[in-house]
């Protein structure tokens, strides 16, 4: 143990490669991540998804991403951590979570997975908002066309963001 912080840790490990060599990397030890597409059809029939502009301190900007948080509550399943941050950061209450993919969002630095879920069948509900993210993050009501075309001019940057939308859109 290098680091012990809030969520995560720094670790400085030494692996042993296929043949053999050894060698030390730091890695962030993390418990992992959930996030979510909501999708919902506007009365037209058009797709449409919901996601947040949140000021991200480690780029000095706002993000454009999916509703997502840490799996900070020990034993929380993953769909029960989605149904949460629906609800904190949008204000929506999905009937149907749909298990799209994990994904390693750093494979080279963390053992961090991320669990990624489309949400449908939606209900509005009020906004539980937690820390200062939450509390100045814009909430965006966009069709799924206007969102991968956000993707492909590359306008949005987050990575579980990017996947999400082309996965649902595909």
């Amino acid at each position: 143990l290098a680091h012990q912080g809030y969520i995560w840790h720094v670790a400085v490990a030494e692996y042993e490669s296929p043949d053999g060599e050894t060698f030390t990397r730091d890695v962030v030890r993390s418990p992992g991540a959930v996030a979510a597409v909501p999708l919902r059809f506007d009365d037209d029939g058009t797709p449409r998804v919901v996601l947040v502009s949140q000021y991200r301190a480690p780029f000095d900007e706002y993000v454009i991403e999916v509703p997502a948080g840490m799996r900070d509550v020990a034993g929380e399943p993953t769909e029960v951590t989605a149904e949460r941050e629906l609800v904190e950061e949008v204000g929506l209450r999905a009937g149907t979570l749909e298990h799209l993919l994990d994904m390693y969002p750093s494979a080279g630095m963390t053992d961090s997975v991320l669990t990624l879920y489309l949400a449908t069948d939606l209900t509005p509900v009020p906004r539980d908002v937690h820390g200062p993210e939450e509390a100045h993050m814009e909430v965006l009501d966009l069709s799924l066309a206007e969102a991968v075309g956000m993707v492909l001019r590359g306008e949005i940057h987050d990575a579980k963001t990017v996947i999400g939308l082309l996965l649902v859109e595909r």
